[in-house]
């Protein structure tokens, strides 16, 4: 059997159909592109202002932590890093250590419930190495005594990408999700929603170690957007090489 062969007039008339593909194809990616670019500036804009409302918050005097009342309308937009204080006794006998990778190495945030007069709010006192994570390896105030607490306050953690699901029933803990760890301990109602990260050392030994809160945030933004303007600049390079050969082709 022999193959079909194209005639000397069919291929050149399927060429312009090919290059009118390939320049819609350039055209619409690079508007693509510059749509990339242009989100990119707008998440530089946001990532800014979000680094300096929280810069602004962590240096501010510290205000009393949000009374149960208006626990429900606590979000991340008006009061996530805030300085709050907040006075209670710990029940250290409730303590929930969670996994920590730090600039210290391995290790483990320590939390744990304080009871105020207007409920109980999770406080993670700092940053353990594994030598410390047993309670009795550390020196710690008593129950009965009065503590006052000055941290951030942060909202909980979810297990997602980077972040491993808990598992309360074996005493595992990745994330720092308060109402986890409610759930599998015994703390009086009502309990706060959210928790706060201890920027000054609370207890008189030398763990944990308080203060560690991360506060530098990637700002990859404008190298992002450079590089999705570079793109749709080459798009329309080529884009322009197209319509030249087309344009030599018809002379």
């Amino acid at each position: 059997m022999t193959r079909p062969v194209l005639s000397d007039t069919a291929r050149p008339a399927a060429r312009p159909v090919i290059r009118w593909v390939l320049l819609a194809f350039l055209l619409i990616a690079a508007g693509g592109f510059v749509a990339l670019g242009v989100w990119q500036v707008d998440r530089l804009q946001w990532k800014r202002d979000l680094i300096a409302r929280i810069d602004a918050r962590v240096h501010a005097t510290p205000a009393p932590m949000p009374a149960s009342s208006s626990w429900s309308g606590v979000n991340a937009a008006d009061d996530e890093y805030r300085r709050v204080t907040a006075d209670g006794r710990f029940l250290h006998s409730q303590e929930v250590a969670v996994y920590a990778s730090t600039e210290r190495g391995p290790g483990y945030w320590i939390f744990t419930p304080l009871v105020t007069a207007d409920g109980a709010v999770w406080i993670n006192r700092g940053f353990v190495d594994n030598a410390h994570r047993a309670r009795d390896s550390r020196a710690r105030h008593d129950e009965d005594e009065v503590i006052s607490v000055t941290g951030l306050l942060r909202l909980p953690e979810r297990a997602g990408l980077f972040l491993r699901d808990n598992v309360p029933a074996e005493d595992r803990w990745y994330t720092r999700a308060p109402d986890e760890f409610t759930a599998a301990r015994e703390v009086p109602a009502p309990v706060a929603p959210f928790f706060v990260d201890a920027q000054n050392r609370i207890d008189t030994g030398n763990w944990p170690v308080a203060g560690m809160t991360m506060l530098q945030f990637r700002d990859n933004h404008l190298s992002y957007a450079l590089t999705w303007f570079g793109m749709a600049l080459l798009a329309l390079l080529a884009t322009g090489f197209v319509v030249r050969s087309e344009f030599r082709r018809k002379r």
